[in-house]
C-alpha cells in the first residue's frame, strides 16, 4: 500500500506540476470524502521524503516526525472547540499565534501551509527534486480546497499555516539535534574500552565504524516529563555459563541458528534499514495512517494522532540513546563470539551503536500506548508497510503483510523481531517497551481537551 500510495502522490504531484501555468479553474483537483485524507496525503509526503534523503539517520528522522505531527495539529487545533493547544506544555516552546476569532479560516488549508514549511524547514539536505515535489502537493492541495473559498479567507489562512511551522521550526534549532544529519558519527567521541562494552562489528549495517550520534540522548525532548530520565539497570557482566548475563546472550545464539520462515520474516519486515526504508520511527508514523483509514475520525483527531506519535518516536528515541550510551553495551555478536561461538554471525546485520535499550521497542511500546490512548488499544488491521518489495535474497525471505488485533501486539512483535535478527537480548526489548510505555504515557497526560 505504501508503494501505491506514494506512486499515486507523485503523479498527481508532478501532474499540477507540468499543468501549473493552466488557469485555476483548469488545474486538476482533489476531492476529500473524508477529513483525515488531507492529513494522511501529508505524512505520506513526510514518509517519502524520509525514505529517500541521502544521509538520513532513525534519530534525525524521529525527531522530525515529532515536528511535523506537532505543527499538523497546532496548525488545526483551533478550529475545534473541544480541542486546545498544547504548546505551552511542552520544553520551552510557549504560547503559538491564535487566530482572530472574529474571521473565518479554512483550516484545511493551514494544515497544507503549515506541513509544506515544515518539511522543507527540517529537511534542508532534501534534494531538489523533493522540494519540487512538496511545492507542487501543497499548490494541488490549495487549488483543491479554493475553488469555493473567499480570497481574505485563502489567504488568513495561509498565513495561520506558515506562522505556526515558523514558530515551530524555530524552537526545533535550539533542540540539539538541528541539521543532525551533518554529523552522524562524531570520530571525537571517546567510546568506553573494556568487558562489555560495545565495539562495531564486521558484519555491519553501516561502513561506518564510528557509534551513531553518541550525544543525541542530551537533546531537548519535546516533554518536560521526558527531560530528566531515570536510568533503568542492566546485568553486570559475567562470562561463567551458569550467570544471567551468559544465558541472555546464548539465548539469542539459540533461537537464531534455528529460526523458523515465519521468525525470518518477522525479522526483516520490521528492519526498516534507514538506506532503504522510511526508517523504523517512519514505519510508526506510517502505522497511523492505516488506523485513519479504518477509523475515519475528523481532522483534529487525525492530527492529534500524528502529533502524539510524532512526539513519541521523537522523544523515545532520544530517553534511549540517553540509556544506550550510559551503558554502551556491547551486542550479542560481540558476546557470542568471544564465549560462546567464534563462527556465528546474526541473522541481521548489526546497527551502528551501543545494544540496551532495543530503539526498535522502545518507540514501539511509546507508540502503541499513545495510540491506544487515543483510540483504545483493540484493533484489527494489516500492515503492508513493505507490500511489494523486492524478495530478500540473501536470506531467501519475502516481504509478506503482518497483522494484528491490538497496538500493543503491533509493539511486542517490533521488538521481539530484533531478538529474530540476532542483534539484541531479550532485556534490550524489554526495558525498551517498558521505557516507552512510559514515554507515551507522558504523552497521554498532557492536557489536549479543554
Amino acid at each position: 500500500m505504501f508503494g501505491r500510495l506514494l506512486l499515486v502522490l507523485s503523479s498527481i504531484a508532478w501532474l499540477f506540476l507540468l499543468n501549473s501555468c493552466q488557469k485555476p479553474e483548469d488545474q486538476p483537483t482533489l476531492s476529500f470524502e473524508n477529513e483525515h485524507e488531507i492529513a494522511v496525503l501529508w505524512a505520506n509526503m513526510a514518509l517519502d521524503l524520509t525514505a529517500h534523503t541521502p544521509g538520513n539517520s532513525p534519530t534525525f528522522a524521529s525527531r522530525a516526525f515529532g515536528y511535523f505531527g506537532l505543527t499538523m495539529y497546532e496548525s488545526v487545533v483551533n478550529g475545534d472547540q473541544q480541542k486546545k493547544s498544547i504548546a505551552h506544555q511542552l520544553n520551552g516552546l510557549g504560547e503559538l499565534v491564535k487566530p482572530d476569532q472574529n474571521k473565518n479560516y479554512n483550516w484545511k488549508i493551514s494544515l497544507n501551509a503549515g506541513q509544506s514549511y515544515i518539511l522543507k524547514s527540517i529537511y534542508q539536505q532534501a534534494s531538489e527534486e523533493y522540494v519540487h515535489k512538496i511545492d507542487s502537493l501543497s499548490a494541488l492541495i490549495l487549488n483543491s480546497l479554493s475553488l469555493e473559498e473567499e480570497d481574505d479567507v485563502i489567504t488568513r489562512s495561509i498565513e495561520f499555516g506558515e506562522q505556526v511551522a515558523q514558530s515551530i521550526f524555530k524552537w526545533s534549532m535550539k533542540d540539539g539535534g538541528h541539521r543532525g544529519y551533518l554529523q552522524n558519527f562524531d570520530s571525537k567521541m571517546e567510546a568506553k574500552k573494556g568487558e562489555g562494552y560495545w565495539r562495531p562489528p564486521f558484519f555491519a549495517q553501516t561502513i561506518s565504524r564510528l557509534p551513531l550520534h553518541p550525544y543525541w540522548g542530551e537533546n531537548r525532548t519535546f516533554l518536560p516529563a521526558n527531560a530528566d530520565w531515570a536510568i533503568p539497570e542492566f546485568l553486570p557482566y559475567d562470562t561463567l555459563e551458569g550467570s544471567e548475563y551468559f544465558q541472555t546472550f546464548f539465548e539469542v545464539y539459540e533461537s537464531n541458528t534455528n529460526l523458523t520462515l515465519e521468525e525470518k520474516e518477522i525479522a526483516i519486515w520490521w528492519n526498516d534499514d534507514p538506506t532503504d526504508t522510511f526508517t523504523p520511527p517512519g514505519h510508526s508514523y506510517y502505522l497511523v495512517g492505516l488506523v485513519l483509514e479504518q477509523k475515519l475520525p475528523d481532522l483534529v483527531t487525525a492530527a492529534e494522532a500524528y502529533a502524539r506519535v510524532g512526539m513519541a518516536v521523537a522523544d523515545a528515541f532520544t530517553v534511549c540513546w540517553r540509556m544506550k550510551y550510559h551503558y554502551f553495551s556491547e551486542r550479542p555478536s560481540t558476546y557470542v563470539f568471544e564465549n560462546i561461538d567464534d563462527e556465528w554471525e546474526p541473522f541481521w546485520p548489526d546497527p551502528p551503536f551501543p545494544a540496551f535499550p532495543s530503539g526498535h521497542a522502545t518507540q514501539a511500546g511509546a507508540v502503541a500506548t499513545v495510540l491506544a490512548g487515543l483510540f483504545g488499544d483493540v484493533i484489527h488491521f494489516e500492515d503492508d508497510a513493505h507490500q511489494g518489495r523486492k524478495k530478500d535474497k540473501l536470506r531467501n525471505v519475502e516481504y509478506k503483510p503482518r497483522s494484528f488485533s491490538s497496538f500493543w501486539q503491533v509493539a511486542e512483535e517490533t521488538a521481539y523481531s530484533r531478538f529474530l535478527g540476532g542483534i539484541h537480548a531479550q532485556i534490550d526489548n524489554e526495558v525498551g517497551l517498558e521505557e516507552g510505555r512510559k514515554v507515551g504515557e507522558n504523552i497521554n497526560a498532557l492536557k489536549w481537551d479543554n
